[in-house]
């Protein structure tokens, strides 16, 4: 026994045909192929809106790629600055537990 298969559709969003026929070795999911005239402008997976079908004729327009400009580049100070001030080499390590002022309650965890 086989998996009853849909048949193709044909209908109109707007000004737009939609043909949805099946898609290859699926039961139940339909292409949606959406032509203009009879120029086929792209096609879909889900039910296209008309939205959807306008995108797909008058995609936006994408903006050119900007160039990486870096806007600070370490190189010679400029004239009358300060130089800059080293910092002490701090370690963030938590500090140990007899080190901790007396007066504070540290919750401990319940592994009993």
């Amino acid at each position: 026994m086989s998996i009853p298969r849909i048949a193709a559709k044909r209908f109109t969003v707007g000004k737009y045909i939609v043909v949805a026929e099946p898609i290859p070795h699926s039961a139940h999911m339909l292409r949606y192929t959406v032509f203009v005239g009879r120029n086929r402008i792209g096609s879909l997976a889900s039910m296209p809106s008309e939205a959807d079908c306008l995108y797909l004729e008058k995609p936006p327009i994408v903006p050119p790629l900007k160039i990486y400009h870096v806007t600070n580049r370490p190189g010679r100070p400029k004239k009358g600055s300060k130089p800059p001030v080293q910092q002490e080499n701090k370690s963030y390590a938590p500090a140990p537990l007899q080190d901790i002022p007396a007066g504070i309650n540290i919750p401990r965890g319940t592994s009993e």
